[in-house]
């Protein structure tokens, strides 16, 4: 089966809300998409949602970067991933998010032409999957309430809230959510590297009384010997997100003893294949993982959300990006079910099980 052609295009939605992060605020999702098309007739979608703070490419570069990468493909064997891969990961150097579009295009397609569901095909099987849901930085502890309260209401039993401001403002929100939602909602938090090593441990004095769940990225990215100082200094457990891009980092971390959980996505690791090497060496430490997203939509969420059911050390789901989204170019793909929070159900059929409304899609070239 040979690539026979390649799809880009552009995916521009916006979000109801915008959410407001310590690196940036997040008001659209700014996505590139690749199909893969075969001279069997079969073809596979993929995407990729760069965000510059952390994957230090755009929409823009990562589009120029597909076009070349799509050149390097046509004409391959489309079942020959491995192959391909490293031919995409040798030209892209360190911009590897591109690659996950294309990634996630050729996983579709062989879990197409072995006639299984994607986690079938990576030797797993259905389960039930809840995601939590984000609430960004309010202006207000009322604000935040509000938001956490109308979550609740809808059936969400676990919130995210973003935290890494200056001082002590996140123990004002966070303690004024715990108390309105009671104990029963898990919270955790994600401070998507805003504090340094002080000021974690000044907010965690008040934050550890709060039955958090965990603490994600308070610390810089580069910085090990800080979350393993951190991890051996507080009872919350601790875990990486922008730390860790691929296996290789997964690896330095666990061995610093720095973290309790790791944060796969499949923009940061470039795709399913980086990730459940993540996963393996996690599993293989007692490390358990989380999959969290950018800002994908229902066929990238659909994606890892497949990975989730075929890897049981991935207990906890971050995929409420599509949750925000102001309309949906999504067909098939798992779905939220209505009035029942976060939980998720993916779709019957073969492959990751969802496609884009071409229509809905801008700039598209295609290569062959």
């Amino acid at each position: 089966m040979k690539i026979s052609a390649i799809k880009l295009a552009l995916l521009n939605v916006e979000m109801h809300h915008a959410i407001k992060t310590p690196i940036g605020v997040i008001a659209a999702a700014r996505n590139v998409v690749v199909k893969i098309e075969t001279d069997s007739g079969l073809y596979g979608w993929g995407e990729t949602s760069p965000m510059s703070a952390i994957t230090s490419d755009t929409q823009e570069s990562s589009y120029a970067l597909g076009q070349d990468l799509a050149r390097l493909l046509v004409g391959k064997d489309a079942l020959a991933m491995e192959d391909n891969l490293a031919v995409l990961r040798r030209y892209s150097g360190r911009a590897t998010s591109m690659i996950c579009a294309f990634d996630m295009a050729m996983y579709d397609l062989a879990a197409k032409q072995a006639g299984m569901p994607l986690y079938q095909f990576l030797g797993g099987q259905r389960r039930p999957l809840e995601t939590d849901h984000t609430i960004g930085h309010q202006d207000s502890v009322q604000e935040t309430v509000a938001m956490a309260k109308r979550l609740v209401a809808e059936g969400f039993s676990t919130i995210k809230l973003k935290t890494g401001r200056a001082d002590l403002i996140d123990v004002e929100h966070v303690a004024a959510v715990r108390e309105a939602v009671g104990e029963t909602i898990k919270l955790r938090i994600d401070c998507n590297q805003g504090w340094d090593y002080p000021m974690t441990m000044a907010n965690l004095h008040y934050l550890e009384k709060l039955d958090i769940e965990y603490l994600e990225q308070p610390l810089p990215a580069w910085d090990v010997d800080g979350f393993a100082q951190l991890r051996a200094n507080t009872r919350m457990p601790i875990c990486a997100d922008e730390s860790v891009f691929n296996h290789i980092d997964a690896l330095r971390l666990i061995k610093a003893d720095a973290v309790d959980f790791l944060n796969i996505k499949l923009v940061k690791s470039g795709g399913i294949n980086t990730a459940l090497k993540i996963n393996s060496i996690a599993e293989a430490s007692g490390v358990r993982c989380m999959i969290g997203c950018f800002g994908e939509s229902r066929l990238g969420l659909s994606a890892a959300a497949h990975v989730a059911c075929a890897r049981p050390n991935i207990q906890f789901i971050d995929l409420d990006s599509a949750l925000h989204y102001c309309a949906d170019p999504v067909k098939g793909g798992l779905e939220y079910v209505a009035n029942e929070g976060g939980k998720i159900v993916l779709p019957d059929g073969v492959g990751h099980g969802a496609e884009f409304i071409e229509s809905e899609l801008d700039r598209a070239i295609t290569i062959n």
